[in-house]
């Protein structure tokens, strides 16, 4: 019996069961981040056999929620401070990401391998649902373009997770208060609404990806502020996981892999050529900067800020408001400067220009 045939509430159940084997197996061999990698490869495993599920929209909108409390919380007057004594560098570190996957792009597209536009939208970093949106609008492959994306996002998470595992001198362990901790449902609740606000007041703005953004922002602003106190317990932390993790895996279709099947190659090459040119920016980083390789590696690592702060948060000894800091930076230059930067390199590459579809 296919999975597709079964009733949507079995559907779950099953998702759920192997979602929670896969972190339970994860999370015993000490690698970090199980909660998020266990649910992502258990909706892959659903997504290509047909499982046709999806994540509710307002769910994931809750995940991002979380995800921007949980930033928010780490941002103090500490990360402040490191915005202002490194603004030159995160700025040399962003602007280097972005022409570098941009450049990427251009040659791959050069090669044919991937025809058009698809490739440069294909590998900018980060924001990959404003990329594929953007993509379908230019006339490049939606498909192709979504699939690469989260090609990357995907191999992104498990290299950063071994990386991660392999450079910490100690076990990992999941962020947040113990899972019996008391909680103090006031205060949670308090922070789940300003959440919620800065959800509708980012999206009020236009701001593009205003799920994370705006609870991220506004709850930076109150904690740094010392008016706001976030403590958020490890069943919710483990739920906005769960979400995103379904969220990416389930969005990989066994048409979209048949359809980009003989560009395969291509895709996981330019995937591991962004990150290998990110890990490279990152050992620029760390000789002008004093912080460890790992702090680094995590900082600019190309996928998005909720991986990248599962990931450092539940990995001792990294600087996270390091790794906030220059990730919140890229996410607002990728989302606001992305779209200009892949319109003027279509504009002045006419191999490009040749393969848009007509308006």
């Amino acid at each position: 019996m296919k999975v597709s045939s079964w009733p949507r509430p079995a559907r779950w159940a099953a998702l759920l069961v192997l979602s929670l084997a896969l972190s339970f197996l994860w999370g015993a061999a000490s690698l970090p981040a199980a909660l998020l990698i266990g649910p992502m490869i258990g909706g892959v495993v659903f997504g290509v056999h047909g499982a046709r599920l999806d994540v509710p929209r307002w769910s994931y909108l809750a995940a991002q929620a979380v995800i921007g409390a949980l930033v928010g919380s780490s941002i103090t007057p500490t990360i402040m401070a490191t915005f202002r004594e490194d603004a030159w560098l995160f700025s040399a570190a962003v602007a280097a990401t972005l022409l570098g996957s941009a450049g990427i792009g251009w040659l791959v597209s050069r090669t044919g391998l991937i025809p058009g536009s698809t490739a440069v939208y294909g590998t900018a970093p980060g924001a990959a649902s404003a990329m594929v949106m953007l993509g379908e609008a230019e006339g490049a492959d939606v498909s192709l373009v979504a699939f690469m994306q989260y090609t990357r996002v995907l191999m992104v998470a498990f290299a950063t997770t071994f990386v991660a595992y392999y450079f910490a001198d100690t076990v990992p362990h999941p962020p947040g208060a113990p899972w019996d901790a008391h909680v103090n449902w006031l205060n949670l609740a308090l922070v789940i609404l300003l959440a919620l606000a800065g959800q509708q007041i980012a999206r009020l703005l236009h701001l593009h990806a205003w799920g994370l953004i705006g609870p991220m922002a506004l709850l930076a602003a109150l904690h740094a502020g010392g008016w706001v106190e976030i403590e958020l317990p490890r069943w919710l932390l483990a739920a906005a996981y769960a979400v995103i993790g379904w969220h990416i895996g389930l969005g990989f279709r066994r048409d979209r892999l048949v359809h980009a099947g003989r560009a395969m190659p291509v895709v996981v090459g330019t995937a591991l050529a962004l990150i290998a040119f990110c890990a490279a920016v990152s050992w620029c980083v760390t000789l002008v900067v004093h912080v460890d390789p790992l702090t680094a590696y995590l900082a600019t690592s190309p996928g998005g800020v909720d991986v990248a702060a599962v990931i450092a948060a539940s990995t001792p000894r990294v600087d996270l408001p390091f790794v906030l800091a220059l990730q919140s930076i890229r996410l607002f230059a990728t989302v606001a400067l992305s779209p200009l930067l892949v319109r003027l390199v279509v504009k002045h590459s006419p191999h490009l220009r040749d393969h848009r579809r007509p308006k």
